[in-house]
């Protein structure tokens, strides 16, 4: 795939930068630090708007402000991965203490830890609606994808994404072929995918992807379209990123979580009350390209919604466990979120 300079630097991140996060990554996993008492929290996140409450924690030291109420200095350390097993990976290795993903990789490792763990959820980063983008004219649904197209997610058969795409398959084709559009689908990160569908001429003709990169594409390819909205297949509004913990970080850290919570509450109600300077914020603390009044656009989007209680996630619970992606079955969606105030809400 060859892309210009130009279209390089509309882009937040380039090839290079997400490969240097994986590398950084990789490292990181190779030499874990054990997890530390009070004053000290380590988040990881990806790639999108969909992160923008902790670029605005991040950008005013919320959480670092709110540990001093709760009288503990904090240490805030950031990393940002691609990839729903990558975070999952780096969560339970003890990488990092908080995992920023998809309600998918959160179910996933709900799953896994369920009985040792215990990963649960700390926080919705609010709803969004996410698009499987084309550049195929051939495309008008799912089921015009063909063996020789290629769909691009952050982790194949793990992120919401793909978990979403797998609910779309299974009621076109029944159950049984949940995961059907899995051998077209290709694990990329979101700034990768973008390029790829903006330029065109590569096997990328597919990506599910989340803001603002979707909307780039939209903007930038007169070819590109969508094929299909998370909120239309999840039946509304929905919380398609999450942050998750470990029981034992939450237990032996209440006053850094709760410290932590307490930054994202105030976040959301910035983000929501001044979008110009949250896109301020996340150029500057993201580096992106993106024009400034492109992003206010994204962030004033009445599909989104930055509502820290989860919204809508029981029904992809149901079934990936349905289909037998996760052995457990939640009797709802408080089994895999912690019992906290800034949850209570959820659904």
């Amino acid at each position: 795939m060859r892309l210009t300079s130009t279209l390089r630097d509309r882009l937040v991140q380039t090839a290079t930068g997400a490969g240097l996060a994986l590398m950084l990554a990789v490292l990181a996993l190779a030499s874990p630090t054990p997890a530390q008492a009070e004053g000290r929290i380590r988040i990881a996140e990806q790639y999108g708007i969909v992160y923008l409450l902790l670029n605005v924690a991040r950008d005013q030291q919320l959480i670092e402000k709110h540990g001093k109420a709760e009288g503990v200095d904090i240490s805030v350390e950031w990393a940002k991965l691609s990839g729903g097993s990558a975070v999952n990976d780096a969560l339970l290795s003890g990488a990092v203490d908080i995992a920023g993903a998809g309600v998918g990789p959160l179910l996933t490792i709900w799953d896994r830890t369920h009985g040792k763990q215990n990963v649960k959820g700390v926080a919705s980063l609010g709803n969004f609606p996410y698009y499987l983008v084309t550049n195929n004219p051939n495309v008008k649904t799912i089921a015009d994808f063909t063996d020789k197209d290629r769909i691009a997610v952050p982790a194949v058969g793990v992120s919401v994404q793909s978990r979403v795409l797998q609910l779309a398959s299974a009621k076109l084709w029944g159950d049984a072929q949940y995961n059907k559009l899995d051998k077209i689908s290709v694990a990329l990160p979101h700034p990768d995918a973008a390029a790829a569908i903006i330029a065109g001429g590569t096997e990328i003709t597919g990506h599910f992807g989340n803001p603002p990169f979707q909307e780039q594409e939209l903007a930038e390819n007169p070819k590109a379209r969508i094929v299909l909205n998370s909120y239309d297949v999840l039946g509304g509004p929905s919380s398609s990123t999450v942050l998750f913990a470990t029981e034992k970080f939450r237990r032996e850290n209440p006053k850094t979580y709760k410290a932590f919570q307490e930054a994202l509450k105030e976040a959301a109600s910035f983000a929501a009350a001044h979008p110009e300077q949250a896109a301020d914020i996340y150029l500057r603390v993201t580096g992106a390209k993106q024009d400034r009044d492109f992003l206010v656009k994204v962030i004033k989007n009445p599909d989104v919604q930055f509502k820290l209680a989860p919204q809508n996630t029981y029904a992809l619970a149901q079934f990936m466990h349905k289909v037998g992606a996760i052995k457990h079955a939640p009797a709802s969606w408080r089994d895999y979120f912690f019992d906290d105030p800034v949850t209570a809400q959820g659904s």
